[in-house]
């Protein structure tokens, strides 16, 4: 079977027994950076030297079927090099390749950054989405997060500490100023620090530099108040500009609140 160890993110106490016994028994390991996986294994006090295979994003498609045959005859332990294998790592393309092939997938649980954030973060945790890193080009960073404007769900996201004052700008821009965020820095390690404040406070702080792996949590939408007739006439002027009906309504009721199929109701009726 093909096995995905969650790692510790940067507290080694983090490490659970299965993972430990996990890394004790394996013949052969795919890692995201197999010196990480080294040194993992190093730090844990473990003696077992399994083969190890370097399995990124720049390789994966390529090794995925491979790996997966391996996986019919012996266990494929995955390490990415923090966290589980697959959220914003490698590790999809092979699980996709392992269902795909009728080979069995499991996961060792353990720490993940994306919930240990939006624990600590002190915003709504009933409904929450991730995004992982936005585009690194302007234009399209602007563009996903003009499209995110309206989520009414907590967001988390990842970035790099040398783009978090830049990121934090375009979120105040896109989002309002006074929308709350939180940055999490260093989770689990010795200086976490976690900033709560609106986004273009924080924003403000970010610019006289920070360090460390970076989760930033933004609070969702607030629900407008916007009377039925002013939701179709948008939902109209989206039809009007190439977007399907289905997901004109859709987009709307996300912003408002109101119901998406009453919207595309109203719409279909006033054609």
């Amino acid at each position: 079977m093909i096995i995905l160890a969650a790692t510790p993110i940067g507290n080694l106490g983090d490490a659970s027994a299965r993972l430990v016994a996990a890394l004790e028994a394996a013949t052969v390991i795919a890692a995201e950076d197999t010196r990480t996986a080294v040194r993992l294994l190093q730090a844990l006090g473990i003696e077992n030297r399994p083969r190890l295979l370097a399995l990124h994003d720049h390789n994966e498609k390529h090794r995925a079927a491979e790996l997966v045959t391996r996986a019919r005859d012996e266990d494929l332990l995955v390490l990415s090099d923090a966290g589980m294998p697959t959220v914003s790592d490698p590790g999809y393309v092979l699980v996709a390749e392992a269902v795909a092939q009728g080979v069995t997938v499991t996961a060792l649980p353990g720490p993940s950054a994306v919930v240990t954030a939006l624990a600590v973060a002190g915003l709504p945790t009933d409904r929450f989405t991730f995004e992982g890193f936005l585009p690194r080009k302007p234009g399209d960073r602007r563009r996903t997060l003009d499209a995110l404007a309206g989520e009414p769900r907590t967001m988390v996201f990842f970035e790099a500490p040398s783009r978090l004052a830049e990121t934090l700008a375009a979120m105040a821009e896109a989002f309002g100023a006074d929308r709350p965020g939180a940055v999490c820095r260093e989770l689990t390690k010795l200086h976490e620090e976690v900033v709560r404040d609106g986004l273009g406070a924080l924003a403000g702080w970010a610019e006289g530099g920070v360090r460390g792996e970076i989760v930033v949590v933004v609070g969702g939408a607030p629900a407008r108040s916007v009377s039925p007739d002013d939701a179709l006439a948008h939902v109209q002027r989206l039809v009007g500009d190439g977007i399907r009906l289905k997901d004109a309504a859709a987009e709307v009721a996300a912003q408002t609140g109101l119901s998406s199929r009453d919207l595309y109701q109203a719409a279909l009726a006033a054609r």
